[in-house]
């Protein structure tokens, strides 16, 4: 199961009545190390004022990288993501996550997920992941 609803948004949902805000807060608290990484990284653009931001970092154990793999595997989420954060969400690998402001180059975005950019991400350790 990719998130924990809450009985009470699960029965909103069936009612066609959930807002972004209630679909962030369920990610936010199912998903707590995705959510952190794409946070951490939209806030350094934001910091710095660069286009992009990425992270290679391996998630610390499997339920970190489930948590990724889960949260990147749902244009659900990473739609709600991108308009939360106001940036572009990419991924790469099992571990690799990039975000891209608005104002940075469409080229900048399609090196990032270019099968180029994919094969040279490549290494032994992550052959199962």
């Amino acid at each position: 199961m990719s998130l924990d609803v809450p009985a009470a948004l699960l029965d909103r949902a069936q009612r066609g009545d959930i807002t972004d805000e209630d679909f962030i807060a369920c990610i936010k608290a199912s998903l707590p190390y995705a959510w952190d990484t794409v946070s951490r990284l939209a806030e350094q653009t934001r910091e710095t004022g660069a286009p992009s931001a990425a992270d290679r970092t391996p998630p610390p154990d499997d339920n970190a990288q489930g948590q990724l793999l889960r949260m990147m595997a749902s244009n659900a989420m990473c739609d709600a993501l991108q308009r939360h954060f106001g940036v572009r969400v990419a991924f790469q690998n099992c571990h690799h996550v990039g975000v891209f402001t608005p104002g940075a180059s469409e080229d900048l975005y399609r090196e990032f997920v270019s099968p180029r950019a994919q094969l040279l991400n490549q290494s032994p350790e992550l052959i199962n992941c």
